[in-house]
């Protein structure tokens, strides 16, 4: 089962550091294990007859299947199937993994899918973004991104050089390839992942050249430091059943002059290639119709949280309870109508792969900046000080006092073990470090809200909504205004 190998090859040699340590036996490590078994479940899928076609697609007809994140999308058909496997990923981790890396495998698909049009920023590029790309597809490749520079100091540019030495730059160019130095955040799966796909959000100029790439850097490199944070998993499943399967591990990447291949250079040199690569219409509608597609399945999840919550303790017949959980109903429908719209308005681009529309896709990116954390607001209001009365675990049903607890923690139709499990499930969403970090994660994954919005303004034809206001002024002028 190609889970299994998953796990296999992250003993790899990759130097991971977590509080102060280099991490040996990964896939066995307390922090990992709930995790890496999850993700291990998730590739199993593609070895299962029943699920296989919901997830993954022949490479060719009767053949081995991969991934539909690998999928180059030309008709309406193959579009859905992209959706679906997003779909399924999601709804089995209740949209609490964001990073399975099949938003990183869209992006190389989409790079490849549009080889030919990109083939103009460097001679070599389509070579290589083929070659990576049936490398990944056919070898199951765990894909994340790593594309923020460190927070050193944010008034500063790369004219001082405390920042530009520090941001991650090219030290000097070898036979073999480039060699870096520097640091990247925030790489989410960093730690179990094959290869990091490193680029940058920079406002180049062309004096930057040493500062503008986009790099396939594996995992185990020399000279590559994973440096993780917190760990928040936990063992303890029954007090936090999303903190022991879910945490995705964040983490810093140092690079002390790593060497990377010239054929794992996908650009090298050009400040404004690179910018025109980041922009690229294919790889960004497919990587963010994945991003809102999984946005669906949170919001599902923590709305059925909400009004399990509200059953258990008997309040769904107050008004301005139904009025709560009738907004997590509409910001449930008001994403999904984004992604079914971005499927149905999907434009093919120039070499025929079909593209979802990205304006539905940014304003599902834009607004879902809002709507998670007004979410979490919700459960807490929903629940309120409820939350803070779960007993420190279930072991109180088993002793001394378990006729109190049944008699004291029985909810509304439900046992007082299954309220308790409620408690801690919903504690899990909203006020533990795992909780507290998707709040946080939802807020800015798509970058800088305000700067999301404003892009948003930007890049639309404002014509279209200013030229009849213009019409109208004008033809009220001359007195003859429109019936």
């Amino acid at each position: 089962m190609r889970g299994e190998r998953f796990l296999e090859s992250l003993n790899d040699g990759r130097t991971v550091w977590l509080g102060g340590t280099a991490v040996s036996g990964l896939p066995e490590h307390p922090a990992f294990k709930g995790t890496l078994t999850t993700i291990t479940r998730l590739f199993n899928m593609l070895d299962d007859p029943a699920l296989q076609d919901e997830v993954g697609y022949p490479v060719v007809p009767g053949g081995r299947y991969a991934h539909s994140s690998f999928l180059v999308p030309c008709t309406q058909e193959q579009l859905a199937q992209r959706s679906r496997s997003f779909s399924v990923w999601s709804k089995s981790t209740h949209g609490m993994m964001s990073r399975l890396s099949d938003y990183a495998r869209s992006l190389v698909t989409g790079w490849y899918a549009a080889r030919d049009q990109l083939s103009g920023l460097d001679p070599g590029f389509g070579d290589k973004i083929t070659a990576y790309y049936e490398a990944a597809r056919d070898n199951d490749l765990f894909l994340t991104t790593a594309i923020i520079d460190p927070q050193i100091d944010r008034s500063s540019g790369l004219d001082d050089e405390r920042i530009s030495e520090r941001f991650l730059h090219v030290v000097r160019e070898t036979g073999e390839g480039l060699v870096l130095r520097g640091a990247k955040m925030i790489a989410t799966g960093a730690p179990y992942t094959h290869d990091f796909i490193i680029s940058s959000f920079l406002p180049f100029r062309s004096e930057d050249r040493r500062h503008a790439h986009v790099l396939l850097v594996p995992a185990n490199s020399p000279g590559l430091h994973i440096v993780c944070r917190e760990s928040f998993a936990s063992a303890q499943e029954q007090n936090h059943p999303l903190s022991a399967q879910y945490d995705e591990m964040d983490a810093v990447l140092f690079f002390d002059d790593v060497l990377v291949p010239w054929e794992r250079v996908l650009l090298y040199g050009s400040p404004e290639d690179v910018l025109k690569l980041r922009a690229n219409r294919t790889a960004n509608g497919l990587a963010f119709h994945q991003n809102v597609v999984r946005y669906v399945a949170k919001l599902e999840f923590i709305t059925g949280v909400a009004f399990a919550m509200a059953e258990s303790i008997g309040t769904t017949g107050f008004l301005h309870i139904q009025e709560k959980l009738g907004e997590l109903l509409t910001q449930i429908q008001v994403i999904r109508a984004l992604v079914i719209a971005s499927e149905a308005k999907a434009m093919p681009d120039e070499s025929g792969v079909l593209v979802p529309d990205l304006g539905f896709i940014e304003t599902a990116r834009n607004v879902g900046t809002k709507l998670y954390p007004r979410a979490v607001e919700i459960l807490q209001q929903v629940g309120g000080g409820g939350f803070v009365q779960a007993p420190s675990g279930v072991e109180d049903f088993y002793g001394p006092i378990s006729g109190l607890m049944h008699l004291y923690y029985e909810g509304a139709g439900v046992s007082a073990e299954k309220k308790v499990q409620l408690l801690k499930l919903a504690w899990d969403l909203i006020g533990s470090p795992l909780g507290a970090r998707h709040e946080l994660y939802e807020r800015f994954y798509a970058g800088d809200p305000v700067r999301g919005l404003a892009n948003q303004y930007l890049s639309f034809d404002k014509s279209t909504l200013t030229d009849p206001v213009w019409k109208l002024l004008k033809e009220t002028s001359r007195g003859r205004v429109p019936q």
